[in-house]
């Protein structure tokens, strides 16, 4: 749902989040190729160590990365901006350590 945020929302959203539409198009677009790549893992009978550790450690470095850019000065987001990409890094951060959880319990 962020990648579907960020791409339908990219140029509406570039002055309350001071985000800019070359950033938040890309990001968008990641966002949303990720998510279609974990329905492809889902559909597998079977679940595949590798895929659910890879899907586990794009999600820690996209939550962090998330939180850098934030802080990092790079872009001039306003407030609005910095608490819309933390949200979005708590987010995925929850989504990696429930995925984290179902790992372990799978005995993985």
């Amino acid at each position: 749902m962020f990648g579907i945020v960020m791409l339908a929302g990219a140029a509406a959203l570039r002055g309350p989040l001071g985000l800019p539409t070359a950033w938040s198009i890309p990001f968008g677009v990641a966002m949303v190729g990720g998510g279609l790549a974990l329905l492809l893992i889902a559909g597998y009978p079977d679940l595949v160590p590798s895929h659910a550790i890879a899907v586990i450690g794009v999600n820690v470095v996209s939550a962090l990365a998330l939180v850098v850019l934030a802080f990092s000065g790079l872009l001039e987001l306003t407030g609005l901006g910095v608490a819309f990409l933390l949200i979005g890094a708590v987010w995925v951060a929850v989504l990696a350590a429930l995925e984290l959880s179902g790992v372990r319990r799978a005995g993985i």
